[in-house]
């Protein structure tokens, strides 16, 4: 008997589109990614982060008389920012301003993290300078400007000193950061210095995290990852010394000597100091703050900031 397969026509069609359309969605899927030791992320968007951050609430050290504190900047972006006070001797005293952006290649850390909630008591209390430490979004889930928009934020709300610590303490004549500045910016008249320390660079070649958490730049030469292909820019940078520092073991020596070399040939008129800690690696003087080496370094950091 001849099997008559009309009944099955509308199922089998139905079946035939649905697996191409299955087929077509597999094929444009994202492909999961993994930027180790930072996070992963999955097929389907979801971010798994590598690292657990520890953070500390800000505090009082009765032996170095440093205070902190945290202010809200941007409630609806969720940008702040801790401040910390070194110790008062004298009434309405006045210190040098640093705005400080934490490390973490774009995507991990926090302002309010265990080691660099340390590493900034003691940089207030041995350079005797008030600090802003910005903690600005993080990508992948917010992606480049984001951070480079939420920092300049924090400069332009304490450009209008009123928040208290600021308005009483800090030395507008006298400012370091480590931010973009413009001739927007209330801070270039008094923009003094700026460091550098074991910075992520771009070196020209491919970069699959900075593409990553910047899919809309103008590539791997793009000015804000790779400053040192931009000469005409760095001859104009607004301060008037910069220190770079590095570490002889630091996967990205090479970067932040490229940069050194090409700001030192830019034609720029300010004072470049440069300062490798020989036998270590990045970061170190977070990971071991109490090392001899990282004592040097924090002298050189101080020394620049005088």
């Amino acid at each position: 008997m001849a099997l008559n397969f009309t009944h099955l026509h509308f199922p089998l069609l139905f079946l035939i589109i649905t697996t191409i359309f299955l087929c077509i969605s597999s094929t444009f899927a994202a492909k999961p990614k993994n930027f180790y030791p930072f996070f992963k992320v999955d097929a389907d968007g979801i971010i798994h982060r590598y690292q657990h951050i520890k953070l500390v609430p800000p505090s009082n050290n009765p032996k170095t008389g440093v205070q902190s504190k945290d202010v809200t900047i941007l409630p609806q972006k969720n940008v702040s920012a801790r401040l910390y006070l070194p110790k008062i001797s004298r009434k309405k005293q006045k210190f040098p301003l640093l705005f400080y952006i934490h490390g973490g290649g774009f995507c991990t850390q926090s302002a309010f993290s265990s080691i660099y909630d340390s590493y900034l008591h003691k940089l207030t209390s041995e350079a005797n300078v008030i600090i802003v430490s910005i903690d600005y979004r993080l990508a992948p889930e917010h992606l480049i400007p984001a951070c480079y928009d939420d920092s300049w934020a924090v400069l332009n709300w304490a450009a209008q000193g009123t928040e208290p610590w600021l308005k009483i303490h800090a030395n507008f004549s006298r400012v370091f950061l480590m931010v973009r500045a413009s001739e927007e910016n209330h801070f270039v008249a008094s923009l003094v210095g700026m460091a550098l320390i074991d910075p992520y660079f771009g070196n020209g070649k491919p970069d699959s995290l900075w593409t990553y958490l910047c899919p809309k730049s103008n590539g791997i030469n793009d000015r804000r990852f790779n400053p040192a292909a931009h000469m005409s820019v760095l001859s104009e940078l607004k301060c008037s010394k910069i220190l770079v520092c590095t570490a002889g073991k630091d996967f990205l020596r090479d970067r932040a000597w490229t940069y050194y070399e090409t700001l030192k040939n830019s034609g720029w008129k300010g004072e470049l100091r440069m300062k490798e800690i020989e036998g270590e690696g990045h970061v170190f003087h977070l990971f071991n703050q109490t090392s001899e080496k990282a004592k040097v370094l924090m002298k050189s950091i101080v020394h620049f900031l005088a």
